[in-house]
């Protein structure tokens, strides 16, 4: 079976199953730990698991339940507005833990439905904001296979959370939405800094930009979403944040929950830093 290989083990995150479950246990320790609902879809971080990596983890481990899931569908690329969106075609997806099999049946049937460009493991792209859940995806859904899109932010964002949804309710496969997308990126290091340096630019950062595109993901307003993301650069990828709010959507969420949210700043104080967020959708 062809296999997209890892570009990012051993340096945004272990390169070795041990390492990597020795992480995961540390990250489901901290704070309140995952939490316990009908929770069907989350946004994660992608930052290193050094800065984002706990975030992560206890949002898709808060995605298990009792039933078993037969698909993951992941939702991210650093893309354009007008970038074509893509799809991982066939073959597996390695992690420290073992390979993850595209679901070939779902990804044909999402293409069969609306124009997404596949890419076979060989051409699909490194991407951290893809990679870095995978482990996570296959650690706590062991059986679970994947299908891997990247998202542009643009109105077929919600075309594509919609369809992903719509698709593997008509071949009554169980799935889980995740979509990874960090927040503001500050700083001169970004070319981002319309509020000044220190404490009062963290703090703007903190309560007022990234809150705002926070809301727009909690109110599963995938229109807000795009906006937010192209117009204050409050997320990197907000395609992959819409196309998550429309696919919960249309599976029933009724209810979002804000796991965590954290920046850069706290792990390492610098005049340019980054946030990261952690919703969870509930059906109920």
């Amino acid at each position: 079976m062809e296999n997209k290989k890892m570009a990012f083990s051993g340096s945004w995150y272990p390169a070795t199953a041990r390492e990597c479950e020795s992480s995961i246990e540390k990250f489901l320790r901290e704070k309140q730990g995952p939490l316990k609902g009908s929770f069907i879809g989350g946004i994660v971080p992608h930052a290193g698991w050094y800065f984002s990596g706990s975030i992560a983890c206890r949002v898709i481990a808060s995605l298990k339940s009792d039933e078993k899931t037969d698909t993951i569908v992941l939702f991210g690329a650093h893309m354009h507005k007008q970038s074509e969106p893509f799809i991982l075609s066939h073959g597996a997806v390695e992690t420290p833990f073992g390979d993850i099999e595209v679901d070939t049946e779902l990804a044909d049937r999402i293409c069969d439905s609306i124009s997404i460009k596949k890419r076979p493991p060989s051409k699909f792209p490194d991407e951290n904001t893809l990679e870095l859940q995978i482990p996570f995806i296959r650690y706590f859904f062991p059986g679970a296979k994947i299908v891997v899109m990247g998202v542009a932010p643009s109105f077929f964002a919600s075309v594509i959370g919609c369809t992903a949804a719509e698709e593997a309710g008509r071949l009554s496969k169980k799935i889980r939405i995740i979509g990874s997308t960090d927040m503001t990126h500050y700083g001169p290091d970004f070319g981002f800094t319309t509020e000044g340096s220190g404490q009062k630019a963290l703090e703007w950062v903190k309560n007022i930009n990234d809150r705002s595109a926070m809301e727009a993901m909690i109110r599963m307003d995938e229109e807000k979403i795009i906006r937010e993301g192209l117009s204050h650069q409050n997320m990197c990828c907000p395609g992959a944040a819409a196309a998550t709010a429309a696919a919960v959507k249309k599976m029933g969420a009724v209810r979002a929950v804000q796991l965590d949210y954290a920046t850069s700043f706290e792990k390492s104080a610098s005049a340019s830093f980054v946030g990261y967020a952690g919703i969870l959708y509930a059906l109920s």
